[in-house]
């Protein structure tokens, strides 16, 4: 049997089993089946890990079985490749607009002061242009083509939701 820290890292954090499972999208009775000791499947597991910032070997203080071991270590592998993978898709995107400002701010030098408009139109309107592309396009698709990834850039209300105090008398 493969024993959980599941349950010591969610206190370490000082979560509950809610909010752990908010976090990690999971049901409430996975978390409490999954800090019994009962299995659960890798896509599970990699969700949580994500969720408590550990990889998915770190959920475990050992794991017997060989199989699942090795299998725990290849998709901690599989994951950090795979956002690797998605870091440098998005800094691609990021270097193109960059690049592309600058050829257009070295253009708009040449054309008086319709040159001062299209350069305040690529810097402020082609930057929220390029922040919409990445947020309906963009990210769906990383998403999809790397589901063991994450984007770097998190919602406002998820960054200030882990910011929140816990109440740790009620924390189970």
């Amino acid at each position: 049997m493969n024993t959980t820290r599941i349950a010591d890292l969610r206190q370490e954090v000082g979560w509950t089993q809610e909010r752990l499972a908010a976090e990690s999208g999971v049901g409430l009775r996975t978390i409490q089946r999954l800090e019994a000791g009962n299995e659960a499947s890798l896509e599970t597991l990699s969700l949580v890990a994500e969720a408590l910032r550990v990889s998915v070997g770190d959920l475990f203080t050992s794991t017997d079985d060989a199989e699942f071991g090795g299998r725990v270590e290849a998709l901690d592998s599989h994951a950090v490749d795979q956002q690797a993978a998605r870091n440098g898709v998005t800094a691609a995107w990021r270097w193109l607009y960059v690049g592309a400002g600058v050829v257009l701010t070295l253009l708009s030098f040449t054309m008086g002061q319709y040159g001062l408009v299209l350069f305040l139109a690529y810097w402020t309107g082609g930057l929220l242009i390029l922040i919409a592309v990445r947020r309906i396009v963009l990210e769906p698709r990383l998403d999809a083509r790397y589901p063991l990834s994450r984007s770097k850039r998190q919602p406002r209300e998820q960054r200030s939701a882990r910011l929140v105090p816990v109440d740790t008398e009620n924390v189970s």
